[in-house]
């Protein structure tokens, strides 16, 4: 049985007004759903040739625009943008002393400390900017587990980062301005 031919510009012609509303009533804006319908099609342009089924076009596009969104809110949520002059009242004061000891380089060798079965959890997490359900996938472990490891590896790598560094006598010390009553 021979399975449908179709091509890329029916495809757009015949979904591009449903994907892009649906991306506005996600987005609430014209400019990011506009860049999330562009990035549904660039994606389903490279796959074109694997989907079989022109009738599940439109369903894959729906779905690789939400996770897109999905992905993107995540993203906003975790990496915030603030303008320096307004944030820089929550920026916590650091001595000096702290800002030469402590680099990425410490962070690090840090990481590298912390037990096994919490490094890879938590470099997948931060490192590659994984999701749990990723991370879960990649390990091959249950989801709360690896909740739980990033938990618990998080609060060892804090310990090992709170440890004086390099011949310093004290931990860091970081000073977070007061929130005013």
């Amino acid at each position: 049985m021979n399975s449908p031919v179709f091509d890329f510009t029916t495809v757009v012609d015949d979904h591009y007004g449903d994907v892009y509303r649906f991306a506005l009533s996600l987005a609430r804006d014209d400019s990011e759903a506009a860049d999330l319908t562009q990035e549904a099609f660039w994606r389903l342009a490279k796959v074109l040739s694997q989907i079989r089924d022109p009738r599940k076009a439109k369903s894959w596009l729906f779905t690789t625009l939400h996770r897109e969104f999905l992905s993107r809110r995540r993203r906003a949520d975790r990496f915030p943008h603030d303008e320096l002059t307004e944030a820089e009242t929550r920026l916590p004061v650091v001595d000096s002393d702290v800002v030469e000891a402590l680099d990425a380089r410490t962070a690090l060798d840090a990481l590298g400390r912390v037990e096994e079965v919490f490094r890879a959890p938590l470099s997948l997490f931060y490192l590659e900017d994984f999701s749990y359900a990723e991370i879960a996938e990649v390990l091959d472990i249950p989801l709360g587990t690896v909740m739980s490891r990033l938990f618990r590896g998080k609060a060892q790598l804090k310990q090992l980062l709170a440890e004086p560094m390099n011949g310093l006598n004290e931990a860091p010390i970081i000073r977070f301005p007061r929130k005013a009553a």
